[in-house]
């Protein structure tokens, strides 16, 4: 059993203080909020993430997971001073696309002045390359009086949505450090998960961190890039992404077009890596050329929004999905708010329902109706844009919906519909890359809302 504090509670943090916990340590997790820190201590969750809410409360009850404010007391508990710190604040988007370390010194510099034996200071927290080196310094030079301390670098590699599963059964635990003995006393933390272990330097460590979050994001804009082609040739880039993934030097995973990737992670860090080698006079062709893309697919919905209902000035909208991906209350950066904020843009009217993240949503989008559910969100609506794939979307009541619409107009963001289905119930229906998957009429012309003039004369809402 290892002595462990972890500082900051939020997404990063919170997931690996509790999951140490639950392996056996004895963890103190720390955080300047106060009332976040009160809440934990009551059970209340800052975040959504499966499972989480169950493993904290079942750890604090067992005396091995505790919550405080104080650095002091997580740091030099006289009957369990903290064998290591693992350092996991938020390092947020800069205004140049760099990562913002202010949260990462005011840390280091806390814990140099307050520790007052031997410990190893984890870089938790995703920091550009070069950090580590960076926060030795700092300790060094803010420690009041020398004490020995190591830094490693230990970049987390958790999914929202299955974090502890993640952190349970990960593919590989990589450690970088100057300091040989401190990465394997790290190491000996993660021996009971039974996973690969990669010890090097701290720069190549936090290089990896990158380097595979702009290789995943990349692959997320191939697909989508793939996506347009196929709908511009009359392919399906879901038959594509499947008859790829057969092949092992490509694999399945992450080829699944849609609105592009979201939320805390791809995009701070592609922009970072990007922001790095513009600074090293690098020109990170890729890198940039995978962010443009992610950035016009979400337009590529407003897009296909006009090409059925023309103006969208007056029109009612539904949003279908706030969260970027299932499984979280985590909006950052989330398509389903990015493209609200877009037809609001075009006067449109917006409505909007998600299963988990509408507290968030109300902090940040003003003059959107949020709904109880699905079926008040489609009511009345003129189009649809399913925007999160969530398990809750895939059983919905289809023949409701279109019954609920002004119009049966809906585009599907994440291709969760078989587009022969949407079509046989009644739906103009737009994928994203799905090709043939349209019906034509008149000699072979692609099926638009112009087509539907006659049901819209002559057919009301309940289909009669």
């Amino acid at each position: 059993m290892k002595n462990i504090a972890v500082i900051g509670v939020g997404y990063v943090g919170l997931v690996t203080g509790t999951s140490f916990a639950d392996m056996g340590n004895r963890v103190i997790c720390v955080d300047v909020n106060e009332e976040r820190i009160a809440n934990l201590r009551q059970g209340i969750m800052p975040i959504y993430e499966p499972g989480l809410e169950e493993m904290v409360r079942r750890n604090v009850n067992a005396g091995r997971l505790l919550f405080t404010t104080s650095y002091a007391d997580a740091l030099n508990d006289p009957q369990a001073p903290a064998d290591m710190v693992f350092v996991a604040v938020g390092t947020p988007e800069g205004v140049d696309g760099e990562a913002d370390l202010r949260y990462v010194r005011s840390v280091a510099e806390t814990v140099a002045e307050i520790v007052d034996h031997p410990v190893i200071v984890v870089n938790k927290s995703t920091v550009p390359v070069g950090t580590g080196d960076w926060v030795a310094d700092i300790v060094s030079h803010k420690q009041p009086r020398p004490v020995p301390f190591s830094v490693v670098s230990n970049p987390e590699f958790l999914r929202e949505g299955s974090a502890i599963s993640d952190f349970m059964n990960p593919d590989r635990i990589i450690l970088g450090s100057l300091d040989r003995s401190a990465a394997e006393a790290v190491a000996q933390l993660y021996i009971p998960l039974r996973a690969p272990i990669m010890v090097t330097d701290l720069r190549t460590a936090e290089m990896i961190k990158y380097a595979s979050n702009a290789f995943l994001a990349t692959k997320i804009s191939f697909i989508n890039e793939i996506a347009n082609i196929c709908e511009a040739l009359g392919a399906d880039v879901k038959e594509v992404a499947i008859g790829m993934g057969y092949d092992k030097r490509i694999g399945r995973a992450f080829l699944d077009a849609g609105l592009g990737y979201g939320g805390s992670c791809f995009p701070k860090d592609v922009s970072a890596l990007t922001h790095m080698a513009n600074v090293q006079g690098k020109h990170p062709q890729m890198l940039e050329a995978v962010m443009q893309i992610n950035a016009d697919q979400r337009r590529s919905v407003l897009l296909k929004a006009r090409e059925l209902c023309g103006d969208l000035s007056g029109k009612n909208v539904a949003i279908l999905g706030l969260a970027f991906k299932p499984n979280t209350d985590d909006i950052r950066d989330s398509p389903g708010i990015d493209l609200a904020r877009m037809f609001q843009e075009q006067g449109a009217n917006v409505k909007a329902y998600d299963p988990v993240a509408m507290p968030n949503t109300a902090r940040v989008l003003k003059d959107v109706k949020l709904c109880a559910d699905s079926y008040e969100a489609v009511d009345g609506c003129d189009v649809v844009i399913l925007a999160t794939e969530w398990n809750e979307f895939k059983n919905i009541d289809l023949v409701r919906v279109k019954k609920l619409m002004k119009l049966p107009l809906f585009i599907d963001g994440r291709n969760l519909y078989d587009p022969a289905t949407m079509y046989d119930l009644g739906f103009v229906y737009r994928g994203l890359g799905r090709g043939y998957g349209k019906p034509v009429t008149n000699g072979g012309a692609p099926q638009t809302w112009q087509s539907w003039g006659s049901w819209n004369s002559g057919v009301n809402r309940e289909g009669k």
